[in-house]
């Protein structure tokens, strides 16, 4: 099997990246973090190796469509700390990434696109704008942790009965009015945190905690 190869270039003030850079095409694993970029050159495309890829706390307003032939993305892709109002469609090609961070973005609308990364397991949205999450939510069947502190939703749709491996909600700092009673239907459900969150409690939450799940208030 061919050897890991890393490239770290966090926190070195770039600006841009090299262009020597997209040439590395054995690349596993790539750290771009907090470098002032504000663009990513389509030639990522041809990064097939990659594993992980961390373009977290930079400036960019928009991801190149060829992101999405990145097929080898399984561990983990860090995009926290940006401009982005939006994510290429070709995201959902990412069938094999478990792990995506797109939290403290200017997201109004949550990428529809997401919702057909079947592979993912972990998704942070924190800090965005988010007002609903789609009804195709409810695709993401192996989904187990579900973080969306400090958005403005105000209740989850029903479909999320369908994310029946999901272990742990993050719901604080939502102006979070009802919640749907699919809630109580996620068998494995361990974590739910309302903190920050100011509504009346439903019925089932006792249910819930009864059979083990904790309940943050």
């Amino acid at each position: 099997m061919p050897a890991d190869i890393t490239i770290n270039l966090w926190k070195q003030h770039l600006g841009a990246v090299p262009i020597a850079i997209w040439e590395q095409t054995d690349t596993t694993v790539l750290i771009l973090a907090d470098n002032d970029l504000t663009e990513i050159s389509s030639r990522i495309g041809g990064m097939q190796r990659l594993r992980t890829l961390d373009l977290g706390h930079n400036q960019l307003a928009s991801l190149p469509e060829e992101i999405g032939e990145l097929a080898g993305l399984s561990d983990f892709l860090y995009l926290h700390d940006n401009r982005l109002t939006s994510l290429p469609s070709s995201i959902a090609a990412l069938a094999r990434l478990r792990y995506l961070n797109i939290s403290e973005n200017q997201l109004t609308v949550f990428p529809e696109s997401i919702c057909r990364m079947s592979g993912l397991l972990e998704l942070r949205v924190t800090d965005n704008q988010l007002s609903q999450l789609p009804t195709s939510i409810g695709r993401m069947t192996q989904l187990r942790e579900l973080h969306l502190r400090n958005n403005r939703l105000r209740t989850l749709p029903e479909e999320i009965a369908g994310c029946s491996e999901l272990r742990q909600i993050d719901l604080r700092g939502n102006p979070i009015e009802a919640l749907p009673d699919a809630i109580v239907q996620l068998p494995k459900l361990e974590k739910l945190d309302l903190r920050w969150v100011t509504i009346e409690e439903p019925a089932w939450l006792s249910d819930l905690e009864a059979r083990g799940c904790l309940v943050y208030r």
